[in-house]
């Protein structure tokens, strides 16, 4: 990997590619096939060996992925990275690459609808309990730990409660206890790097803002290499024990002479392979494509909703706007200690009217695209109670921050003036 340290110049030229060995194409080719000549049956035999790392299949790995791969693990702090179908498919990765029946993990309250239903419900189906804390009581995770508990999950900057994750005190509660933190970094890409603060394992809905143009569909997961799996071998069986589905291979040994990724390196050879969700590389290719201009448009992205969270709070309409900027205390505190050059690009508000209001203003806006989608160039808006979280009961959606009359707005690129003028036209004024 490079060596660069700036997001700025890491978006453009991290990671293994620097121009095509065969043609000297300096953009990424996308290597459209399912699979790879070995050079002899020696070749073959040492890449299913593991003896070297090199492309079999796409399902396990391809050169366009590759690419993506690497300069997003520069890009976050990380070892190595492992691009996926979805940000669902990372985030059910992520885990169950650490968890067999009978074990737990203790998340955050504060989720993404999509994630809290696959933590109370799908896992469950696989035998992994899913225990739900408050993060405004960081201890809360060291209580809620048992001899069985594989990991502490969390969102950077929790979608739609906005109130950001105290990764550091989290992180070194696990690490005292053997627990690896791992972090949905989603929603802050280049304003927060939770590698710095502790966290053993990040991801990314790719889907968002690295991809950013809302045509394509992923998810990334990146490993550290900052947490000692051996050292807690016991809590770790997926990882220290032999894998009867690779030769009894033993991952944090087999991974010594590739560097500190048994984590990515047991993900790639034993999920992947066999439950699949590889990431296209044609969707790699478009992801380095928004990857290139990210840090640009993450800082007009917050600019802009610096703007739309004062401008919302002084509305006459608007009874309350929750937003970083606005926040006091503890949750300011953390908003200012973990991000840095911006607070995001979410912001979400309640009307006065309830409900039918939250409802009525998304109907009447003309510039913002209502979709279920956060993260575009473009701005959206949507109302999560009727939609991206309406398979949550009320206790549920409150817990997750999500109100009845709450709407979230993910603010675009576009100038402020023409966002400020549609959202002043669907509250009637």
């Amino acid at each position: 990997m490079s060596g660069y340290t700036n997001p700025e110049t890491i978006a453009l030229h991290g990671g293994s590619h620097r121009a095509d060995p065969n043609t000297g194409s300096v953009a990424v080719p996308i290597h459209q096939t399912t699979s790879f000549q070995f050079q002899d049956t020696g070749h073959a035999a040492r890449l299913f060996g593991l003896a070297e790392l090199g492309n079999i299949y796409t399902r396990i790995m391809n050169p366009t992925c590759d690419a993506l791969e690497t300069r997003i693990a520069a890009l976050e702090g990380g070892a190595a990275a492992l691009a996926l179908g979805s940000g669902q498919a990372a985030t059910t990765f992520s885990v169950m690459n650490l968890c067999e029946a009978g074990d737990n993990i203790v998340s955050s309250t504060d989720l993404y609808g999509g994630t809290w239903n696959l933590f109370a419900n799908t896992l469950k189906q696989f035998g992994i309990e899913v225990r739900f804390v408050d993060p405004a009581d960081p201890e809360a995770f060291a209580r809620a730990t048992d001899a069985r508990t594989r990991a502490y999950y969390a969102e950077t900057l929790p979608n739609p409660k906005l109130q950001v994750f105290p990764i550091a005190e989290v992180a070194a509660i696990g690490r005292k206890l053997g627990v690896p933190l791992i972090m949905d970094n989603t929603a802050a890409p280049i304003i927060c790097k939770p590698f710095q603060h502790g966290a053993a394992v990040v991801m990314h809905s790719t889907t968002k803002w690295i991809g950013g143009h809302g045509t394509s569909i992923g998810g990334i997961v990146v490993d550290g290499g900052n947490f000692d799996w051996e050292k807690w071998g016991e809590r770790f069986p997926t990882l220290n024990k032999p894998d009867p589905s690779y030769h009894g291979a033993i991952w944090t040994q087999a991974a010594k002479p590739l560097g500190p990724i048994a984590y990515i390196l047991r993900m790639r050879t034993c999920l992947l392979r066999d439950i699949g969700a590889p990431m296209s590389p044609f969707n790699a290719f478009l992801f380095l494509q928004g990857l290139e201009t990210l840090p640009l448009r993450m800082e007009r992205h917050c600019q802009n909703a610096l703007r739309v969270a004062a401008h919302l709070a002084a509305h006459p309409a608007v009874a309350r706007v929750i937003h970083p900027s606005l926040q006091e205390g503890e949750a300011r505190r953390r908003a200012e200690a973990y991000l840095k050059g911006g607070m995001g690009s979410l912001v979400g508000f309640e009307l006065k009217g309830g409900k039918e209001a939250g409802q009525r203003f998304i109907d009447r806006l003309k510039m913002f695209y209502h979709v279920a989608n956060i993260g575009d160039a473009r701005s959206l808006a949507i109302h999560p109670a009727t939609t991206t979280h309406s398979q949550l009961d009320e206790q549920e959606q409150a817990a997750s921050g999500v109100t009845p009359g709450y709407v979230r707005l993910s603010i675009g690129i576009e100038h402020i003036d023409d966002i400020l003028a549609d959202l002043d036209q669907a509250l009637g004024q």
